[in-house]
Parts: structure tokens; sequence; C-alpha cells
């Protein structure tokens, strides 16, 4: 094998990874509603969970991958251990998908028809499909899919290189005794896991001996430990990840090591038995990349049968050997390994916004309810939820940025980029409430009051402003357009009731029935609530822009209002409703 055979395989390789890395991450985008969907069934049964962690490792091309998500579902608290030990399962499972895809590379057959399940065959047909999707399509999902074409066939034309790049190794004395070392079992388990480790993908490592097996020297005796070792070094990306979690975080990727390990042992050992007892012909014989396939999947397919009736006992093991600490642990609502599939990042910030607006529009509410009866425990719980909703704030935008920065779908860019507009108005909202509390004590601390008139009025808007809360939460929690509508019309009203008692208020100073002092208060109190009822405008302004594809809050809010006829007839409804007696 000469410098420029050493080049070509070199080059085969890379072209090889890149394609498989290039796929997944089309794939994934391609598949953003599927992935949200599956997270829902994450905390369902134990034959659910495997079929989740199945079809996610098939999506993304990668267990590693994989179970570096389930380390952030559990470290999020999205997801119990004993749930993360059947998505593991799954995984290990899913990932044996690539090894079949590869052996397509194999196919060796005068017919014709068997002839083009060739991937030299259909790969040029794939990639021109491939490059016209994506070069001369605007829509995003056929813009991915194009590119699902062209990674793919980028994968096989690296496989075909790398096997083309080998296939003089046949005959090298040194490449066959090297593999007649790996016919050890203990050989060929650490140079899989060696390998699996470096290249942190147990598809690519199968794919690279694969590729090798077209010399012929590699036999299913050596083959086999090798993909045993495999499914053990793929493990170290997820202990990799779980560095810097919380206890449970660190147990789920013991499981996947655990799994595997185990695996590995009892059936390496079986193997060995078989071996030495029977001695079975075959595997002596040439590995085929169907058959590199097969003896992947099976050994993937009998360790989930191994310990599928014991994940309790994983569990405890992995509870004994990564012990609780002495002091509470922190959780994190938000997980960077998550990132690695957008999708499913993106619903979890989703659940987590869901969290915020909900904790703001409970702050505004009580904001409102200490103005007319003060307590300190109101005020502390006020205070806490503002702190909690500006905390949401940092970690959300930040996140946001951060899955915003990857190659996320048109669709995801656009959710992402609503919530990063509307967690800064639920966290102004939650400031309001605060300032609603501190007129609430300035009132109290320099022994002022409102008139029974003021009161009233006062109790009118606040009214009003609570159900716009409502109803802009409502809005975002159901995408719901016609409550949006319902937002606008009410904060229409909302604005010409701050007008009408703040010229009152001026008719009651100048009658000497308010001091200079409180009408000071007063100010403040109206300016909070309208400008709270601005942030709730702004919300629904984010479902209707998301409605109408637009990202123009202001338009989309001037072209309804001038256009819609539900806001004209809820206007008026609100009107009556809320109208100063």
């Amino acid at each position: 094998m000469d410098i420029f055979s050493v080049l070509t395989l070199t080059g085969g390789l890379c072209l090889f990874l890149f394609g498989m890395n290039l796929m997944g991450q089309a794939l994934e985008r391609r598949a953003g509603g599927s992935l949200r969907s599956l997270l829902g069934r994450l905390t369902a049964s134990r034959g659910a969970g495997i079929l989740t962690g199945l079809l996610i490792t098939a999506v993304i091309q990668s267990s590693s991958a994989a179970t570096v998500m389930v380390v952030g579902f559990v470290n999020s608290g999205i997801m119990t251990l004993r749930q993360a030990v059947n998505v593991i399962m799954g995984a290990n499972i899913g990932t044996t998908i690539t090894a079949w895809l590869l052996s397509l590379a194999g196919i060796d057959s005068g017919n014709v028809f068997i002839a083009l399940l060739k991937p030299s065959s259909f790969t040029p047909v794939l990639a021109l499909i491939g490059v016209i999707f994506y070069m001369f399509c605007k829509n995003p999902k056929k813009k991915d899919t194009g590119m699902i074409l062209l990674s793919f066939a980028t994968l096989m034309s690296g496989m075909e290189t790398m096997s083309g790049a080998v296939s003089g190794l046949r005959d090298v004395p040194s490449f066959q005794s090297l593999f007649v070392m790996f016919k050890n079992p203990a050989a060929g388990v650490l140079a899989g896991a060696v390998l699996t480790a470096v290249i942190q993908s147990s598809s690519a490592s199968v794919g690279i001996l694969q590729a090798l097996a077209v010399t012929g020297q590699v036999t299913y005796g050596a083959a086999v430990p090798i993909i045993m070792g495999q499914n053990i070094g793929t493990c170290v990306t997820a202990m990799i990840s779980s560095v810097g979690a919380n206890k449970n975080a660190k147990r789920a990727a013991m499981v996947h090591l655990l799994f595997n390990v185990i695996g590995t042992t009892v059936w390496l050992s079986v193997f060995c038995i078989i071996n030495v007892v029977f001695s079975p012909a075959f595997l002596d014989s040439p590995a085929s990349l169907p058959g590199i396939a097969v003896a992947h999947s099976v050994f993937n397919v009998l360790c989930t049968l191994l310990l599928l009736p014991l994940p309790g006992v994983l569990e405890k093991l992995v509870n004994w050997l990564v012990p609780d600490a002495k002091q509470p642990e922190i959780q994190s609502e938000l997980d960077e390994r998550l990132l690695a599939a957008a999708p499913i990042a993106l619903e979890r910030c989703r659940e987590v916004a869901v969290d915020m607006a909900q904790t703001a529009a409970r702050s505004m509410k009580e904001g409102i309810a200490v103005l007319f009866e003060y307590s300190p425990e109101k005020a502390a719980s006020i205070r806490e939820k503002e702190e909690k909703t500006d905390h949401y704030e940092d970690i959300l935008g930040t996140y946001l940025v951060k899955l915003s920065a990857r190659q996320i779908s048109e669709e995801d860019s656009g959710q992402a980029a609503k919530l990063l507009k509307i967690i800064g108005d639920f966290e102004r909202i939650s400031d309001h409430a605060v300032n609603l509390l501190e007129s609430a004590e300035e009132l109290r601390g320099k022994n002022l009051a409102f008139t029974d008139r003021a009161i009233s009025e006062l109790k009118q808007i606040s009214r009003a402003v609570s159900e716009i809360i409502d109803l802009s939460l409502h809005a975002f929690l159901e995408d719901d357009l016609k409550t949006a509508s319902m937002v606008e019309s009410l904060e229409e009203v909302i604005d010409q009731l701050k007008e009408q008692m703040r010229t009152h208020h001026i008719l009651r100073l100048q009658q000497g029935k308010c001091s200079i002092d409180v009408g000071f208060v007063w100010s403040d109190l109206l300016t909070n609530l309208e400008r709270t009822a601005d942030h709730c405008s702004n919300i629904a302004g984010c479902v209707i822009d998301m409605a109408y594809h637009r990202m123009n809050i202001h338009e989309s809010l001037r072209n309804f209002r001038n256009d819609s006829e539900d806001f004209r007839e809820n206007f008026e409804k609100y009107a009556i409703k809320y109208a100063l007696k």
C-alpha cells in the first residue's frame, strides 16, 4: 500500500465521516416535528421508551448523540432514571440501522435489478436529485431533503473510496497477521473500543470495519469481538457529557456503560465457549458487509433481551456506584446536551417559557391583590416570583441564542425568535407586579389613602388587567389567534380607561379631594397597569405574527386593528364591560 493509497483512504474516511454527520443534522431538521412528538412519549411505558430511543437514534444516526440527549433529559428533570434505561436500550438497537445502509455497498450480482441496489448505481441519481432540491427549491423542507440525499451520496462515496483504497491490502502479509491477532477476543474488544472512543461514533466505526472487510482478511471470528468492543467505546461520549451534571445524569451515562459492558461480557463469554467447544467453520470465513450488519444487529438485540427484564437491577447498581450527594443538587432547567437535537431543545425551551409565563401571570395578579389587601406573605411571594422570572429570562435568552446559531429548520427558527420576544414581555410583567407592590407599601408607609371613587375606578381597571393577563397567557399557551384578537381589543379599552382615570384624578385634585402625594402614587399605578396591558399586547402580537408568518409585530397589529371585524366587536364589548360608572 503506497502513499497515494493512504491519501485516498484518508480522503475517503473524511468524506464518510462528514457525510454521516451532515446526514444526521439534515435528518434531524427534516424530522423536527416527529422528534417533538417523540419527546411526549419519553415518559410512557417501557416499550414506548425503547421505541423512542430506537427512532431518535435512527433519525440522528448516532447512539452516542442520543445517549447524550438522555443525559440532558435526566439532568433537566424531564426523564427519570428508570425511563432513561429504556431509551438507552432502544438507542443501542437504533444505531444498527447505519450498518444496514452501508451493507448495500457489498451487493455483487450480474442481475441488473439487483445491481441497481448497489450504491454506486443509484448514488449518482440521488446526488442529482439532491442538488436540484437543495439549489433550486425555496421550501426549507425540500432543501433539507436535498441535503439528506447529498450527504447520503457523500457518505456512500466515502465508503466506496475507502473500500477501493484498502482492497490492495488483501495480499499484504502484515495486514493478514493483524487480523489474525484480532481473533483473540480480548484484543478485538480492545481494538473496537479504542477506535470507537477516538471517533466517538459506533456507526462510523462499524462502517470502517465494513470497508476493511472488502479485503477478505476480516473473518467473523475477528469481526464479532471488534463489534462488541465498539459498543463499549461509544459510551465515552456520554460519560464525558455527564461531567458537571447532577447525580441522576451521571447515573444515566453509567447505565449506558454498564449496559454495554455487561452485554459484552456475557455474550463474549458465550461466543468464546461456542468457539472453543464447537469451533464453527464460519468464524474463519471472510466477513461480508451484510454479515457485519447482521452481527451488529444481533448483538445489540441480544444485549437488550438480556437486560430488558432487569431495569430495576441496573437502576440499583448505578445508584450504588454513584451515591447521592450529601447536599441537595440544583437541577438545571435547560441542558446544553439537548442542543444535539434542536427540535427537542426547542420543546424544552417552550416548557420552561410556559412555567415562566404562568409565574409572571400569578405575580401580576398578586400585585393587583396587594393593592387592596396587603400582607407580608404576599409581598415576599411577589418578589420571589420576580426573581424567578428574571432567572428564566437569563437562561432562556442565552439558550435560545445558542440554539438559533445552529443549523435549524425555518419553522424552528421562527419559534425560537417568538420565544425570545415573548420572554422579555413576561419578565417585564413581573417587574410591574413589584412596582405595584412598592406603590402599596408607599401608601402604607406614608398613611395615604385614595377616595372611594378612586378605589372603585382602580378596581375596574384592575379587573380589566387581570382579564388581559388571562387572555394573553391562553393565547401564548394554545397559539390561539382568536384569543389574541381579544387581547388587542381589551388593550385599547385599558388605554382609554387610563386616560379617563387620569382626567378624573385631576378633577379631584382641583376640588381638594386628593393630595399631591396620593397623585404621584396614582400616576405610578396607572402607568404600571397600562404598561402591563402593553406587554400583553406584545405577546398576543407575537401569536398573530406567527399565524401570518411575519416578524414585524407593529405591522401585524396595525393591519389586524384596521382590517379585523372581530377587533371592533370585541372592543365595543369590553368598552361596555369596563365602563367607569
